[in-house]
């Protein structure tokens, strides 16, 4: 629920006709909508014979290119305000990824326009109270969702001392179905399923980066010397999860054509192998830090997927000591979002986002932030139960 505008002291000082959008947002996540939407559909691309030529040459090109964005920000004033309940594990445990003192995180609507292609990506971003420089953690939405998806997450890592920036990618986002009735959204959803968005999606990554930099660097910008370039961490659902899968180490064609080198960990909700191919080629190279996550029940109308491919993910990746995967029992495609997804028969199990949010948290402070503990809880069955139900499962390798 969006409510009136306000302002607050903290964020920096704004140039002249600088402009942006506040909002003061209630925490919780799973509020009801009078219309069922489908956003945070799961789209996952599967590489196709027909697009060999563009996957090979076109986005090659779009990567080699330096594209230049320019920030175009919201009207309204610099940012919103988010309260956060004080929350821990169900135990008293050394290392608690759940626990939050409470209080107010800020967030900031912001575009980034990308000149050489002629595209506009908006953005949410969730402020720690922190004002030091601190990891940075994207994440990228499923088909037909918006930088307001998973607010949980964002709100949960921005609590834990993280920068944490929710993309979201046009034409394959929530405008593919807004305005359109009822009837026609899952055809208008299935044509934007495709592999010239993924490429855009991946390409969107680094352009984000790069302005988040130019920001960083920028002493009149509200995140100025906010952001610890150095430590940066990616992951999305589903059609995110491709995007992120394919920015973060998937290989294509025996080659990380679209891995960005900046990202230096990954955490993938509802992950799923490719077609076309081999398995193992496509994923027995990732050399950086994984943590997939999917459900017993993650499947989606739109991909036909199974759980069975989302589970042959995890085997295929290298044994190197820093992959983990995690399965909760009963999970829906939906259980990474904040609210159930049309035609989803089961209740939501409200163990799972605590379990995503503390596994999640664990991984960041184990791969970005260097916390021993993190990494030892995450290594740790016992401590890692005291988060999970006793029918999920948790491996690593």
């Amino acid at each position: 629920m969006i409510a009136p505008t306000c302002s607050f002291a903290g964020l920096g000082r704004l140039s002249k006709g600088d402009r942006r959008q506040v909002r003061t947002e209630s925490a919780a996540p799973n509020q009801k909508t009078a219309l069922a939407d489908p956003s945070g559909y799961w789209c996952c691309w599967f590489w196709d014979r027909r697009l060999v030529v563009r996957v090979l040459f076109g986005l090659a090109v779009v990567a080699g290119v330096s594209l230049t964005a320019v920030a175009q920000e919201f009207p309204g004033k610099p940012t919103g305000t988010i309260k956060v309940p004080a929350e821990t594990t169900k135990q008293s445990v050394p290392y608690d990824p759940l626990k939050v003192s409470g209080g107010a995180l800020k967030t900031l609507l912001l575009d980034v326009d990308d000149g050489k292609r002629n595209r506009t990506v908006p953005i949410k971003v969730y402020l720690p109270e922190n004002e030091a420089p601190v990891p940075v953690v994207l994440y990228s939405h499923g088909l037909g969702g918006s930088r307001e998806t998973s607010r949980f997450l964002g709100e949960h890592w921005a609590a834990r001392g993280y920068v944490a920036v929710f993309i979201q990618h046009p034409g394959s986002d929530e405008s593919v179905w807004q305005g359109r009735p009822l009837r026609e959204r899952m055809q208008a959803l299935r044509e934007a399923a495709n592999g010239e968005n993924l490429l855009l999606r991946c390409a969107d990554v680094p352009v984000v980066l790069d302005q988040l930099q130019r920001w960083n660097d920028d002493p009149q910008h509200p995140l100025s010397k906010r952001c610890d370039l150095d430590r940066i961490g990616m992951s999305g659902h589903s059609f995110g999860a491709a995007t992120t899968q394919g920015v973060a180490g998937q290989q294509v064609f025996g080659e990380a054509r679209y891995t960005d080198r900046r990202i230096k960990a990954a955490v993938i909700f509802s992950p799923s192998a490719p077609r076309v191919g081999q398995t193992d080629d496509a994923f027995g190279a990732v050399s950086l830090p994984w943590l997939l996550m999917t459900g017993t029940n993650d499947t989606a109308p739109i991909g036909d997927v199974t759980v069975e491919n989302r589970l042959s993910v995890f085997p295929a990746l290298p044994a190197d000591g820093q992959k983990y995967e995690l399965v909760l029992h009963g999970a829906e495609h939906s259980a990474f979002t904040d609210r159930p997804l049309p035609g989803e028969r089961a209740n939501r199990n409200p163990n799972h986002h605590r379990s995503i949010k503390a596994l999640s948290t664990a991984f960041w402070d184990a791969y970005l932030k260097g916390d021993s503990a993190a990494k030892q809880f995450l290594h740790d069955e016992k401590m890692v139960r005291t988060v999970l139900e006793s029918d999920d499962k948790w491996r690593r390798k």
